[in-house]
């Protein structure tokens, strides 16, 4: 049974992030209960796929940001998601921007904030990873660590913080995804830009060099913004092919809100998520896959909101989807209806692509 329909009405009578803060306590604290944890429990669509080197149970993963400090990481892995990506961690703790800093904009389907990368810190974070037992057993769901930098930490030194987290997170994760697309930490997006995403680049690629001396090999996945040019989109996918970064996610989180501008909240600073930003997101995987050809892993999120939502970014040339404001609008239940989905649009697609048989003799 989907209890999700009966909790909602609940919940989105709260504010948003006392809201999000009680659905992440209540699963936090029943995530080790079998009974309980049945309240949101979800069953794990089986479609395996091979995405930089990963075996995914399927496509569907949860984006990062819901749970920044690893908290339900058990809990989120019964939802059925094939990888579930935590984060974005600081080297230490901040409490991010100040509230009210979460916005429900319902009659777009979106949601609006400026968190600012508000986290406990790498210790707490690990610690948190390090109780985990979701990847336990065969075919396990995978786990993705989001890292980014302090607000505090100036932006010409932003690589030291991620070099920092690179170093901690490498031998807890799965992959490993470096944030620089959050519009909510001061100047955090010029790290996009030529120069300094190639030092960035640079800096983590020698990093993880110097890991595998005593760690397998962990891919990189870089997160990038919706806002960017078809000329940005080239460039980001000529750096990132040239330090042999293993995928991008596509995307976070824009800064227009044209869409939401006529409702309550809409002129709220900060990213907006959810049904807004679904074609600007599809846009940009389009002209990323076209840059980058067809062997590069791209992860598609932003305006998932449905199955057919889902199929739009895989049309587009993700390899795998994540979702976030759908599953505070949708629910669980949401994330085997898009898993089923794709899989049997890859099964379809599978077999019009065979070609036919002939009779013989």
């Amino acid at each position: 049974m989907d209890f999700y329909p009966l909790i909602r009405p609940f919940l989105f009578a709260m504010d948003a992030e006392k809201a999000h803060e009680f659905a992440l306590d209540w699963i936090k604290r029943t995530q080790s209960s079998g009974w309980l944890r049945r309240l949101y429990a979800q069953r794990r669509v089986d479609d395996p796929v091979t995405v930089a080197g990963l075996e995914f149970p399927n496509r569907v993963g949860l984006a990062a940001g819901l749970d920044k400090n690893a908290r339900c990481i058990d809990g989120l892995a019964a939802m059925g998601f094939g990888f579930v990506e935590v984060g974005t961690v600081t080297p230490l703790a901040q409490g991010g921007n100040s509230r009210p800093r979460m916005f429900r904009i319902r009659e777009a389907g979106a949601i609006i904030n400026r968190m600012g990368f508000n986290n406990q810190g790498l210790e707490a974070f690990l610690k948190n990873v390090q109780k985990s037992t979701a990847r336990q057993g065969q075919h396990p769901m995978r786990l993705g660590l989001n890292i980014g930098k302090n607000a505090a930490t100036p932006i010409e030194r932003a690589a030291d913080d991620y070099v920092s987290c690179l170093r901690a997170v490498y031998p807890h994760a799965d992959y490993v995804t470096i944030n620089i697309s959050s519009p909510n930490t001061k100047n955090l997006r010029d790290l996009q830009s030529n120069t300094s995403l190639d030092a960035l680049l640079k800096a983590l690629t020698d990093c993880r060099e110097d890991l595998k001396q005593t760690h397998p090999h962990k891919p990189m996945f870089l997160k990038i913004a919706p806002d960017l040019s078809t000329d940005q989109v080239a460039l980001i996918a000529h750096i990132v092919q040239q330090h042999q970064v293993d995928g991008v996610i596509a995307t976070n989180t824009t800064i227009n809100h044209d869409e939401v501008a006529p409702y309550p909240h809409g002129d709220e600073v900060g990213g907006v998520s959810g049904a807004p930003v679904r074609q600007v997101s599809t846009e940009v995987i389009r002209q990323l896959r076209q840059a980058v050809g067809p062997a590069l892993p791209i992860i598609g999120a932003g305006g998932i909101m449905d199955a057919e939502d889902a199929l739009e970014k895989i049309d587009a040339g993700a390899d795998l989807v994540q979702i976030y404001t759908g599953l505070i609008y949708r629910g669980p239940a949401l994330v085997p209806q898009l898993a089923q989905a794709i899989k049997e649009y890859k099964a379809k697609a599978c077999h019009q692509a065979q070609p036919p048989r002939t009779a013989a003799g």
